[in-house]
Order: C-alpha cells, then sequence, then structure tokens
C-alpha cells in the first residue's frame, strides 16, 4: 500500500519527509546498512589518519597494516588505489568538500575530515557504484569514529555525488588563472606547479610539458626492482609476473602485492628501488678516473656520503666487491645507519663498511682519499611526488631555501674526501634548480679543485637505451618521459692543487 503522493514503500513506510523536490537515497533501509568497516577500506583509513595524526610515510604504513588484517591480493589492491589515491588528491578533494560542508573543514574532527576524502575519492575518481561508496563510507565512520558523524558523512558525500568530477573541476577553476586551474585539476599546491615549471625551462625542457609531467605525478608507480650484481638475480621476480625493465641492467618492473613473501625479497638480494636511483649509482660506479685516484697498495675506495635507508649503499657495495673496491657507507642517523647495515648483509662483508656521523665531519684523515664519492643530499623529494602521496601537501616554499646551506655543504665535504682523479656524483630526488643547478654553479664558482664532466653521457653509457636527459653538463631524469623519479645528476673529477673556499657562508637562493 502507497501514500497518497508516493512517499511510503511496500511496508507503509515513509521514505521522504518534506521538500517537493526529488532526493536520491540508498537503495537499503537503515536497518540493512552495515555497520562494520569494510578491511580494505579501513586499512585505508588507517593509513590516512597515520599520515595526518602522526606525519607518517604511507608508504611504510600500507604495508603493515595490509599484512596486519590479512587482505588478499585483491583487496590490497583496492586499499592502496584507495589511500593513495585520496592522498594525492587531497588538495582537490577538499576544495570540493569545502563546497559541500557548511563550516570550515578545518573545524571538521581530522579522523571525519580523511573518512570524506576516501569516500569523495570512491564517488569521484574510482569504478565504485555510488551506493556502495556512501553505504561503505557511512559504515566505516560509524565503526571508526561514531554513529553521530555517520549522517554528516552522509549528507556531504550526497553532495558531493551530484555532480562529476569534470563537473566540479569546471566550477572551481572557472576564475582561476592557468597555474591555479592546473594545481586544482592535478592535485597539486600552486607553488609546486610553479617550481616544476621554472624546473623543466632549467633543465632545458618546453614548459609546455608541465601537464604530461603534473599527470606522471597522479599516475599510480609501478615498484622497479633491482638484483644486486653479482648477489641476486631476477628469477623469482620473473616467475611473479615481474617483466625485465628495459633501463638499466638488472632491473625489473613488478605491478606489485606483498613482496615480503618472496625469498629474493626477504634476503636482500633483490631491492625495490626506483630506475632512476640505480641509474645515478651506476653512473657514479662507471665514470672513468684518473691514474692515480686509487688507494695506495690497495683497490678503489668509495664513498657514499648519504646513505640511508641503504638502497643505492646496497647497489653500489655489490658492485663494489665485484671490481675489488670498498665502499664506506656514511649515515648521521643512528637508526638510518642502522637500516644501512640491513641492506649492506647481502654483500661480501669485506666490501663495506658503516660510518654513523655527519658527512660534513669526516676525519681529516680521510680527504683526498677516495676514488668515487656519491652525495645523494636532502632535498625537497619533489621528483618522487608520484612515490610519497602525501608529501606535495606537507612541503613548503621554504624548504628549499632551509636545505640550500646543508647541500652546498655535503657537496664540499664530498668534493673533499675525493682523491685527485677521482670521481663525485651529486644527486637530488628533485628538479628544483635550486637545489639542482644552482648548487652546481655555486660550487664550480667557489672551487678550482674540480671540472665538471658530462652527466648526461655517463647515464647513457649505463643505460641500455639513449636517455636524452643531459642539459648543459648536468642530467635530469623525468617521470613522463623516462617513467622514473625525477633524479639529478651532476659529476665533477677532482683536479690536484687546493680548494678556493668561500669567504663567507653559502648563502641560499633568494
Amino acid at each position: 500500500m502507497g501514500s497518497r503522493d508516493g512517499r511510503r514503500n511496500d511496508q507503509g513506510r515513509e521514505r521522504n519527509r518534506g521538500g517537493a523536490a526529488p532526493r536520491r537515497f540508498s537503495q537499503q533501509a537503515p536497518s540493512e546498512r552495515s555497520r562494520t568497516a569494510d578491511p580494505a577500506r579501513l586499512v585505508a583509513f588507517e593509513v590516512l589518519r597515520a599520515v595526518s595524526r602522526d606525519d607518517a610515510y604511507a608508504n611504510l604504513v600500507l604495508p603493515a597494516r595490509i599484512r596486519h588484517h590479512r587482505l588478499d591480493r585483491r583487496d590490497a589492491g583496492f586499499a592502496t588505489e584507495l589511500a593513495y589515491g585520496a592522498l594525492r588528491g587531497q588538495g582537490m578533494y577538499d576544495a570540493i568538500l569545502a563546497r559541500c560542508v557548511d563550516r570550515p573543514l578545518d573545524r571538521l574532527d581530522p579522523a571525519v575530515l580523511d573518512v570524506l576524502r576516501l569516500g569523495a575519492h570512491q564517488l569521484l575518481a574510482m569504478r565504485v557504484p555510488p551506493h556502495a561508496a556512501l553505504n561503505q563510507t557511512v559504515a566505516l565512520t560509524r565503526a571508526v569514529v561514531g554513529a553521530g558523524p555517520g549522517a554528516l558523512v552522509n549528507a556531504v558525500l550526497r553532495r558531493a555525488s551530484e555532480r562529476s568530477l569534470d563537473e566540479w573541476l569546471d566550477e572551481l577553476t572557472a576564475t582561476a588563472d592557468d597555474t591555479e586551474a592546473a594545481a586544482i585539476r592535478q592535485a597539486h599546491p600552486v607553488w609546486i606547479v610553479r617550481a616544476l615549471r621554472q624546473s623543466l625551462v632549467a633543465h632545458g625542457r618546453p614548459v609546455s610539458e608541465i601537464g604530461a609531467l603534473l599527470e606522471a605525478d597522479n599516475a599510480a608507480p609501478v615498484v622497479n626492482l633491482v638484483a644486486l650484481p653479482g648477489i641476486g638475480d631476477l628469477e623469482e621476480a620473473l616467475e611473479q609476473g615481474a617483466t625485465a625493465g628495459d633501463l638499466v641492467e638488472g632491473s625489473a618492473l613488478s605491478a606489485g602485492g606483498d613482496l615480503g613473501r618472496w625469498s629474493s625479497v626477504r634476503s636482500g638480494t633483490i631491492r625495490v628501488q626506483d630506475v632512476g636511483s640505480q641509474l645515478v649509482a651506476r653512473a657514479v660506479a662507471a665514470a672513468p678516473v684518473e691514474e692515480g685516484a686509487l688507494a695506495s697498495g690497495s683497490g678503489e675506495r668509495w664513498l657514499d656520503l648519504c646513505a640511508g635507508p641503504g638502497g643505492k649503499a646496497a647497489l653500489l657495495g655489490a658492485l663494489a666487491a665485484q671490481r675489488g673496491a670498498a665502499l664506506l657507507a656514511n649515515e648521521p642517523a643512528e637508526h638510518r645507519a642502522e637500516l644501512v647495515r640491513q641492506a649492506l648483509r647481502p654483500v661480501p662483508a669485506e666490501a663495506w663498511a658503516v660510518r654513523t656521523g655527519d658527512g660534513r665531519t669526516l676525519a681529516p684523515e680521510l680527504h683526498g682519499t677516495f676514488t668515487r664519492v656519491i652525495a645523494d643530499v636532502p632535498c625537497s623529494g619533489l621528483g618522487a611526488l608520484r612515490r610519497r602521496p602525501e608529501s606535495r601537501w606537507r612541503r613548503t616554499p621554504g624548504d628549499v631555501a632551509e636545505l640550500a646551506p646543508l647541500q652546498r655543504e655535503l657537496l664540499d665535504a664530498a668534493i673533499d674526501a675525493a682523491a685527485p682523479g677521482g670521481v663525485v656524483g651529486y644527486v637530488t630526488c628533485s628538479p628544483h634548480p635550486a637545489e639542482t643547478i644552482a648548487v652546481v654553479q655555486d660550487a664550480l664558482r667557489r672551487r678550482s679543485d674540480v671540472e665538471e664532466l658530462d652527466a648526461g653521457e655517463a647515464l647513457d653509457a649505463v643505460a641500455l637505451r639513449p636517455l636524452g636527459a643531459g642539459h648543459e653538463g648536468t642530467a635530469q631524469l623525468w617521470p613522463h618521459l623516462h617513467g622514473t623519479d625525477a633524479m639529478f645528476l651532476a659529476l665533477f673529477r677532482k683536479r690536484r692543487g687546493p680548494a678556493r673556499r668561500p669567504t663567507h657562508p653559502a648563502r641560499s637562493p633568494e
């Protein structure tokens, strides 16, 4: 039996009270709606809470939560897509949600805001039926936050679902300039869009590539693997569905999953490492050194000045062992130094040692003794935004300026440590010119004991195909061109003679 206006269902219950406008509802009655959290969505929520509450890194939290909740491969994939997508798109989704909430977002319970971000991503960017996204997100709210906020989450997400993502973006960018529109549509802070535009030009790329670069930052990255040379092989990886990499020897690409189940990963003979990192490490290891750069009466001595957490150190250590060289891996933080030791354990013990200390305070007796030095310096990480989805919302322009003096000091320390005729590699996971070209030019201007080598040629020499990454002596890899993180490499050769040191502390760029 129905009511006169058709508002009652077959059981005679009134489902739509008041209001003339048609409204949409869940296909389930309140008593039928789930009040337990779907495990995959719960994992994604726990990742977002760890990131926003504890300043954690999603790529470290997610695998542990997947194992804790014992997700199968399908659910793990869903949780990964949901968590990473919500984190990458945070600024974009917050702009949409702000149009759907009757109060400023910073006045919402942070846990509720994280739930709303997850719900918005499902509704607007994933192939999840709207009723399932709404029902499961409200159930998640009830399970992890409480019954009270469930109505708010339901109402806000219903408003968000009234338009497609494209329609929301058209509205949000209606009065924006090109940079602001790109920032909203591609979910990057405005300052990062400007910085990446500047970076493209500084490294010889057309500014028209900015759209492709931002899109590459938002694409789910393929897991890159490396088999430690002379120690590991790719057999298990290929058996598990990985494909051999086409950029560098000993690499493979994997769709992901729980790699911790692989015996080769557990033993450390295969490691997860971006191909860009593999390329710059191999380039430093292969660059020609002058006669006389060898340590007296022994093989080459190599130095990884900023070794934590150990990915490059493990690859360099394996290469060093093959060539009868010895690697010293330096890391200032003890807990990260322990990670370096763990990474190096598969490498023969005689080929490496770990030092815990500031790379700028190497003992004077070590100065001028290393054949090869790599300084992968602390940086803004703007080149790895696709792998660290939360970092774009954490970084500020001030971070770049604050790191500049440290980067210059570490490059100075690396040059001081190199033997005459030896090679120094300066590496950042950022294309920002203040962290790359400016540091290199400053060192060349201040010091007379180094000459610049062609880093683009050095990368091509170790790559399986030409990369075209070189520009005016330095080299810059790009996600949208090479499928790697945006790694920067500059190479120097140490000259004989004293260094010309600055008479005042290095200043960071304005």
